[in-house]
């Protein structure tokens, strides 16, 4: 997403889009798709339609003259379409990596990969996005096998996809598209095929996203003990919080109405993407324009002066450029030895700082608490074991001056005579 100020991001808020939801059950599923016109003032449905069991056909040719019909009717032939996948085919996770620079997000983001889904590298599709003004990364992971399937129905169809990604991904977009939200108090959800799907954003998660199996009071109750939010928290339908209807559809079409304004993760390959926006013309014609007018002034620059120009700066360039060698030799010996004494600084202060966590977890863990399992890295902590009361061990730990921000990784579970816990917490001023 671009980082863009609020007050300049609801004026760039401009377009028009069509979504596709994809809905039903496994092997029957239809397509809801919405034309979506997106102005500074908000969003307006401009008309929908309801696509039928898409696999019943033998090929995609009927429902896809359909759909070209609905696209043109409205001036939308040229828009490439956002799609989202249902959300029993993607895995959504979130990661907190604050401190983490741009530069070694994509690093900090494959290093955790492994352990967000059940799968092999090879078997899956991966897009990640940093959610903005926070330092939490949206992580959407797919099957190859079902980005190939819509792949492929989509393209048989002749509908020109610009994206493929889930309802989190466009959810989040569209709370940000006129303005990234102050943090609040959010909860909303939808009943669909695979259950009760919950989103909501909080202080303690920015984005929160889950399919539960459970009816809706217990799912709510469940996300909201995860966001640590307020039990008179209000439970909003997807319609409602957005106040746009059909929500999901609506999102789809808002990413597609304006891409650059919204959450980049996309499970569609790069080389089938298409790009539906006019305006993407318009850097390539200032970019053309501007190689045919310098290759004008070159032609015409004087060759005389041009030699003797270079001549000049090459007689100059070989007087220097053996202190200039010396030089840079100099820098990287200094460069060098820095980093060795940096490294071993670093070596003698960890190796204190770990022995610090495990005397103060040992004072602050009352009798008769237990650990089965301590993890202890630069910046977190995870614990796992057993207490009588599980409920006071997150005030007691983020009272030490040594941790902040903890939280159960999982709800306490109540284990004979103790709470089985499993806790994950910061390692105050660590980076």
């Amino acid at each position: 997403m671009i980082t863009i100020p609020n007050a300049l991001r609801r004026w760039l808020a401009f377009g028009s889009g069509i979504g596709i939801e994809i809905t039903g059950p496994a092997g029957a599923e239809s397509l809801r798709v919405v034309a979506v016109r997106v102005r500074p003032n908000g969003a307006r449905v401009l008309d929908q339609f309801l696509i039928e069991d898409v696999w019943r056909h033998n090929t995609a040719g009927a429902w896809g003259t359909e759909y070209s019909a609905f696209v043109r009717k409205h001036g939308l032939g040229h828009v490439a379409a956002g799609i989202l996948l249902p959300r029993r085919d993607v895995i959504v996770r979130t990661l907190s990596l604050p401190g983490v620079e741009e530069a070694d997000l994509a690093n900090a983001v494959g290093f955790q990969l492994d352990g967000l889904h059940p799968y092999s590298d090879d078997d899956v599709v991966i897009s990640w996005t940093r959610v903005p003004a926070t330092p939490t990364v949206l992580v959407a992971i797919a099957r190859r096998e079902v980005i190939a399937r819509y792949s492929s129905l989509f393209a048989e169809a002749g509908v020109k996809v610009g994206s493929l990604t889930c309802s989190t991904v466009a959810m989040a977009s569209a709370r940000r598209l006129w303005g990234v939200p102050t943090a609040g108090e959010v909860l909303a959800y939808e009943a669909n095929d695979a259950g009760v799907e919950l989103y909501g954003e909080s202080a303690a998660r920015p984005i929160f996203s889950s399919v539960f199996d459970v009816p809706l009071e217990r799912a709510a109750a469940m996300a909201g003990a995860e966001l640590r939010l307020d039990d008179r928290t209000p439970v909003h339908s997807f319609d409602a919080l957005l106040a746009i209807k059909p929500a999901l559809a609506s999102c789809a079409a808002m990413l597609s109405a304006c891409p650059g304004l919204s959450l980049d993760a996309n499970l569609l390959p790069v080389e089938q993407r298409h790009s539906g926006s006019k305006l993407t013309w318009i850097p390539a014609a200032v970019l053309g324009t501007a190689v045919i007018l310098l290759a004008g002034a070159l032609a015409a620059f004087p060759r005389y002066q041009q030699q003797r120009y270079l001549e000049t700066l090459n007689a100059e360039i070989a007087k220097v450029t053996p202190a200039a060698n010396r030089a840079v030799g100099l820098d990287k010996e200094i460069e060098r030895a820095s980093r060795n004494t940096l490294a071993l600084d670093d070596l003698r202060a960890r190796a204190k700082a770990d022995m610090d966590v495990l005397g103060e977890l040992t004072k602050l863990l009352p009798p008769p608490t237990w650990l089965n399992s301590l993890e202890v890295t630069r910046t977190q902590v995870n614990l796992a074991g057993e207490t009588a009361q599980a409920a006071n061990l997150l005030s007691t730990l983020d009272a030490s001056p040594l941790f902040a921000g903890s939280e159960f990784s999982s709800p306490p579970v109540r284990i004979n005579a103790a709470d089985g816990f499993r806790i994950k917490l910061n390692r105050e001023g660590q980076k």
